[in-house]
């Protein structure tokens, strides 16, 4: 439990340092708000078939990019080397620092929801699913942002490294073009993403369909990819403290 409140400590130090500054908020939902509205005012009938992806890709930006920003930024100004002095683990530091980035993640992407529900009239099938996604996204993401950021030592090198990973998934995910309708080579990498699981569920508590059979399916796989990435960013920064 000690270990628990220390983490909470640390999210609670990283918003209100990095996550509560109007240019980050704002940064957060301009892009994906007006790439939403864009596809309603083109054709307000289909806008629905794209809404699960802007959801998603706003989860996926948002988180990887707040926790890939400020553990390296707290590497180059030396404030993680005070912090490894504290009495905690390392494995609190990751739980704290992927919190704070999981709730802005969460944040934007409900802010984006709203927005979306009462201006545009999308209704929910699920919400219980739609929040499942939203929390089982948001810390794989978290934690895919702390691997990256331990790898580099400069903030622009986190964001090259993350672009590698981010831009390539987006088209093969379900964010633009359904998973349905991807050519029969490119469905395997569309398995492999976490993206397009977490797509698939939104998609499903907002329209009661998915790729798969059965939704469960895309939440054990999301939930299989967070405790992978768990273990890997607690071993990666292990390593990187104690180089």
């Amino acid at each position: 439990m000690t270990q628990i409140r220390r983490a909470l400590f640390i999210s609670r130090k990283d918003i209100e340092s990095y996550y509560s500054k109007p240019p980050l908020v704002t940064w957060g939902l301009l892009f994906p708000a007006v790439l939403i509205l864009a596809v309603y005012l083109k054709d307000p009938a289909t806008y629905l078939a794209v809404a699960p992806g802007i959801i998603g890709m706003t989860l996926l930006f948002g988180n990887t990019s707040m926790a890939a920003i400020v553990v390296t930024f707290e590497k180059r100004s030396g404030t993680m080397q005070r912090l490894l002095l504290t009495p905690v683990t390392h494995r609190t530091i990751v739980l704290g620092k992927a919190a704070s980035a999981a709730l802005y993640g969460i944040a934007t992407s409900l802010i984006l929801t709203l927005a979306i529900v009462f201006l545009l009239g999308m209704r929910f099938v699920s919400p219980l699913v739609f929040a499942a996604a939203l929390i089982l996204g948001a810390a794989t993401f978290s934690l895919i942002g702390i691997i990256a950021s331990v790898l580099v030592r400069e903030v622009f090198e986190a964001m090259t490294l993350m672009n590698f990973f981010r831009f390539p998934i987006l088209f093969v995910s379900g964010v633009f073009v359904p998973v349905a309708s991807l050519p029969a080579w490119l469905k395997p990498l569309a398995f492999l993403s976490p993206l397009t699981h977490v797509v698939e569920l939104i998609r499903f508590s907002l329209t009661g369909t998915c790729y798969f059979p059965s939704p469960w399916i895309p939440a054990l796989v999301i939930c299989a990819f967070l405790v992978a990435s768990s273990l890997i960013a607690d071993a990666a920064f292990r390593r990187a403290a104690t180089r």
